[in-house]
């Protein structure tokens, strides 16, 4: 059987090969560290530590989606809806999990001394997002309706989905209120360090501040990645819901159902591109830890 039915299944696999081959060692290194060479969890750390075990759930669906493109579905309706459901946990749940890195940051810079932050209330936090991604991806398992053919997965969506305006509506709002609240965040941290460098010039930590690096490379990855998306999927849904069917209508359709498969193979890069958030956070504790180290060394040196 062709590898590339078509230039969809050619960028879908252009994509999804590169990103499982850089993904698990990328998302193993970054364990690595957090279990054995992080001394002191932070509010950060938490955050980072569920964003990899996320991850790590696109990376295990990602060989049965390859698997998929390449031949006939075998392994059966419900494993094909688990992988599937598998893709979207992580897509909303990067999404919702890099809100509250962005709004971590925001509370400690202008709440620094309020009880606003703390490991038990990241874990709680973190947990209630899995429960809502989780919990919100059941309808993932009806995503291609009843049809008793097993044969495709990882595929087009049946109309009985598309006929669903709540899951649309649901995605879309959980997306663009996320998008709101990181742009307002990420603005105003990158606003208020600025104006504290021009205050305190001569302050070394504020010259090389690693909070300004880790809220914009996350904003950036998070508007990069998930935008094309949720914009192809509701353009979608707006033309898919118009009464009239036309020839001009099907081909439109048509484009943009392959602009829905190529867009997801572009959020599917968020898998990649969190490594650099995983840079900064984890070089960032590492050298607080090291700072801590050295000032409780000499100490004990001087009592």
């Amino acid at each position: 059987m062709d590898v590339c039915r078509d230039w969809v299944h050619c960028v879908q696999f252009g994509f999804y090969i590169p990103i499982l081959a850089a993904g698990f060692p990328l998302n193993m290194a970054a364990l690595w560290q957090l279990f054995f060479r992080l001394r002191h969890w932070s509010e950060s750390t938490i955050y980072l530590l569920n964003l990899v075990i996320n991850d790590c759930l696109l990376l295990l669906a990602l060989p049965f989606k390859i698997m998929a493109y390449h031949e006939p579905w075998k392994l059966g309706r419900f494993s094909c809806s688990l992988f599937e459901s598998f893709v979207y946990v992580n897509m909303y749940g990067s999404i919702l999990l890099s809100v509250c890195i962005s709004v971590d940051r925001y509370v400690a810079l202008h709440f620094p001394f309020r009880r606003l932050r703390s490991k038990r209330k990241a874990v709680f936090i973190c947990a209630m997002v899995w429960m809502l991604v989780f919990g919100f991806s059941y309808p993932v398992y009806d995503l291609h309706g009843g049809s008793s053919n097993e044969s495709f997965c990882f595929q087009n969506f049946s109309k009985q989905t598309w006929d669903k305006v709540w899951i649309i509506v649901c995605v879309e709002c959980v997306f663009w209120g996320s998008t709101i609240v990181m742009v307002l965040c990420s603005v105003n941290v990158v606003k208020t360090l600025h104006d504290l460098r021009k205050r305190n010039p001569n302050d070394a930590k504020l010259r090389n501040n690693k909070s300004v690096k880790i809220v914009l490379s996350n904003l950036v990855v998070f508007l990069l990645c998930f935008i094309p998306y949720h914009i192809s999927v509701l353009l979608y849904f707006y033309i898919k819901q118009k009464s009239s069917s036309t020839e001009t209508k099907q081909i439109f359709i048509s484009g943009l159902r392959k602009f829905v498969h190529v867009s997801l193979c572009v959020s599917s890069l968020n898998c990649l591109a969190d490594a650099v958030c995983y840079y900064f956070i984890l070089k960032e504790n590492l050298q607080t830890a090291e700072q801590d180290t050295r000032i409780n060394t000499v100490t004990k040196e001087t009592h």
